[in-house]
């Protein structure tokens, strides 16, 4: 296999985790490259369905020395627009991308590693993981029960309603996929059932802000992870009940009043019929505790910090409204066309070879430094900050890291 080259720094993924890196790594006068399976932005182009919007508003879409420039600051880009954002961003950069190359193995090599492409292999003193949590689509194993007449998907696969047969889908999972999913596909005349589990219910504007400002001014976003009095579940929050539309609160009492059927967590399949837990009533409760708490805590900040503000006067939502009995089995074989899985996703490290993960098989790290020396992971849900997964907290993770990293190549250099 042909050598492709030496260097100090190899990040791999050029989505904007990874582009954040390599402009940090660029204002520092670090010599490294970007390897990228396909395209910039690549999963933005080829992963998401046809109608996906941010559930920021574009006036929080920044990178490192570049923020959005249009003429709707409170709008929300398209899959295709933030394709466009990156693919500027890496131009305006001169980041050093080098597309269609493919990682098929990275192994610790000597002081530093060895990073196989299927376009040869680079030797180098440090790696950055930017390929992001959201590589591999997550399929409980109880898929393996639907009946095989009815048509599966996960989320990842779907584009829109005309791919899916006829009839009613049943949609697993009641988080910002899940319910923007069920919001479009029962707009297209096919029945919905959403199966909904643990979910943080969040409206879209609160006291005539926008949420994300509220989470911003009041500092919620900034929150790090070592405040966290259980670090391991704050990374597992579901995402938030959100839809990228202007002023648009798109939670379980809007989804049914469209007509949506909200029935408990999927707990298994058998023989055919699909079984939910009667939990649903508890789960919608504890959501709304904790959307009160959101709220309260916010005002109690405006109290505070901000009542110059002028923002409108406080308020609090209908509680969620559900059937007095929510049905716990659904056949599949006689009720269900489609079953579409909302059921998230994982990071694929099936190409590390470094002894970096415990025992269920997860990448083990410190707010992004694997214990490997040079070894580091970016982009990942709550990885340093609340809003670390987030593209505009993408920053200053980027530049902690980045800093580690430097200090790493200077010891690493005078041990050489």
């Amino acid at each position: 296999m042909e050598r492709a080259g030496i260097i100090d720094v190899v990040v791999i993924g050029a989505g904007h985790s990874g582009l954040a890196m390599s402009r940090v790594l660029s204002e520092r006068g670090v010599e490294h490259v970007l390897l990228e399976r396909s395209e910039v932005a690549n999963s933005w182009r080829s992963e998401r369905w046809d109608s996906l919007r941010l559930l920021t508003p574009n006036w929080l879409t920044r990178l490192p020395g570049y923020s959005y420039s249009g003429s709707e600051p409170d709008g929300f880009m398209s899959s295709a627009q933030l394709v466009e954002f990156l693919s500027n961003y890496a131009k305006w950069s001169a980041a050093p991308v080098i597309t269609d190359t493919t990682v098929t193995r990275l192994v610790a090599d000597g002081a530093g590693y060895r990073v196989s492409t299927n376009r040869g292999d680079w030797l180098c003193r440090a790696v950055v993981l930017a390929t992001g949590g959201c590589s591999q689509p997550l399929v409980p194993r109880l898929a393996e029960g639907v009946p095989s007449r009815v048509q599966q998907l996960h989320a990842r696969a779907y584009r829109n309603p005309e791919q899916l047969a006829p009839g009613r889908v049943l949609i697993v999972g009641g988080s910002a996929t899940g319910v923007q999913l069920a919001r479009e596909i029962q707009s297209s005349g096919r029945p919905v059932t959403l199966s909904v589990g643990e979910h943080v219910r969040m409206p879209r504007l609160y006291r005539g802000r926008d949420i994300q400002w509220w989470m911003l001014a009041s500092g919620l976003l900034e929150r790090r992870i070592e405040e966290e009095d259980d670090p391991e579940r704050a990374r597992r929050v579901p995402s938030p009940q959100l839809v990228g539309v202007p002023g648009l609160t798109l939670d379980l009492n809007a989804l049914r009043s469209q007509g949506v059927e909200v029935v408990g967590r999927l707990v298994g399949i058998r023989d055919g019929r699909a079984q939910f837990s009667g939990s649903l009533q508890n789960v919608c409760m504890l959501a709304d505790l904790k959307l009160n708490r959101l709220l309260g805590a916010f005002d109690d900040w405006l109290d505070r910090h901000g009542r110059s503000l002028g923002v409108a006067a406080a308020e609090r939502f209908t509680p969620t409204v559900l059937d007095q009995a929510a049905r716990l089995e659904l056949d599949l074989s006689d009720e269900v066309c489609t079953v579409l899985w909302a059921t998230g996703y994982r990071p694929d490290y099936s190409w590390l070879r470094v002894p970096v993960f415990d025992r269920r098989g997860q990448l083990k790290h410190d707010r992004g430094v694997s214990a490997a020396g040079g070894l580091y992971v970016l982009g990942l849900p709550y990885l340093r900050r609340r809003k670390s997964s987030f593209i505009h907290g993408a920053e200053d993770d980027a530049r902690e890291l980045g800093a580690h990293l430097c200090d790493f190549l200077g010891v690493a250099r005078r041990a050489g």
